[in-house]
């Protein structure tokens, strides 16, 4: 099965640093007096659009959610942040800081940004852009009524006098997308929160890839993928809308899919040559299980 779209480009994990970021507690019956900490990491995933050079976004705010009640903000947030999101990927993180938090459960972080909401007027500097190869810069807008903050979904619960560490994964492969015929290009997050002391991966080698292709190795969970998944999208979306994330084998034909929650998962490998043509060689795998804290290795073999 062959499909067409633009050449992979790296892109990936970015770094923000907060200084002592705190949240207030509120009252709710599922909270416990007094307080833990959280450590806040960052990952990502590649991106679909060629000839990227960096993607910069820029933070005005965060806001918490406590068992589904209604968003508080981040009290001491020193913003705006601008950061180049092109800096780190496969697997690594970047500390986006330490911060006390009310001991209890937490369902949401969301991400306040700096973009310019899509429309036919003229707009001035935006806070969030895209650069390319040709030194060509061009806005990334957000949807009409999306200002409101980019939800990142997952939940984790802050121990009393203990800490939770979490990483949330911004794939923006699935969060930049090219609107049609018009050049522009939006931002529609889609971000999630994973328990780092519950997470796994999966890792390993390609064996006997083709010459002149790059390989992407894409992950869903266990009997969500069906050929429909290959096709092109609407609206410029990108391919493969449900895969969980997603990663490029390098050089040494090796690759890693980390901060997995537990569970069973299937693998889908994808060849793109020079022209942009996109061919699924491998897949879906038999179920791979994923175990917390441990590393599941599994080779991929092209046939």
């Amino acid at each position: 099965m062959k499909i067409k779209i633009k050449s992979l480009a790296s892109i990936t994990l970015f770094s923000l640093f907060v200084t002592s970021i705190v949240f207030s507690s509120c009252d709710n019956e599922n909270r416990m007096d007094g307080e833990g900490s959280v450590s806040l990491n960052i990952t990502d995933a590649p991106i679909d659009q060629e000839g990227v050079t960096g993607v910069y976004i820029t933070f005005t705010g965060i806001e918490y959610q406590s068992n589904g009640d209604s968003w508080n903000l981040v009290e001491d947030f020193e913003g705006p942040v601008t950061i180049n999101l092109l800096e780190l990927q496969n697997g690594k993180t970047s500390l986006l800081g330490n911060f006390n938090a009310g001991a209890g459960n937490y369902t949401g972080l969301r991400f306040l940004l700096d973009a310019a909401e899509m429309s036919n007027s003229p707009i001035g500097n935006s806070g969030c852009y895209i650069t390319f190869s040709d030194g060509s810069e061009v806005p990334l807008f957000v949807p009409s009524g999306a200002k409101t903050g980019y939800k990142a979904v997952g939940n984790f619960t802050v121990p009393l006098n203990g800490e939770v560490e979490v990483t949330a994964d911004f794939n923006l492969r699935k969060s930049v997308v090219e609107a049609g015929m018009s050049g522009k290009y939006l931002l529609k997050p889609t971000i999630r929160i994973v328990v780092n002391n519950e997470a796994g991966e999966i890792k390993g080698s390609l064996i006997n890839p083709g010459t002149e292709l790059d390989y992407v190795v894409y992950i869903y969970e266990k009997g969500t993928y069906n050929d429909t998944e290959s096709a092109l999208q609407p609206d410029q979306s990108p391919s493969f809308p449900n895969a969980i994330s997603n990663t490029m084998v390098d050089a040494n034909n090796k690759y890693i899919l980390a901060f997995l929650a537990p569970g069973a998962y299937e693998l889908i490998v994808v060849s793109v040559n020079e022209g942009g043509d996109a061919e699924v060689v491998l897949g879906p795998t038999e179920e791979v299980v994923v175990e917390s804290r441990k590393a599941t290795l599994l080779d991929l073999e092209i046939k």
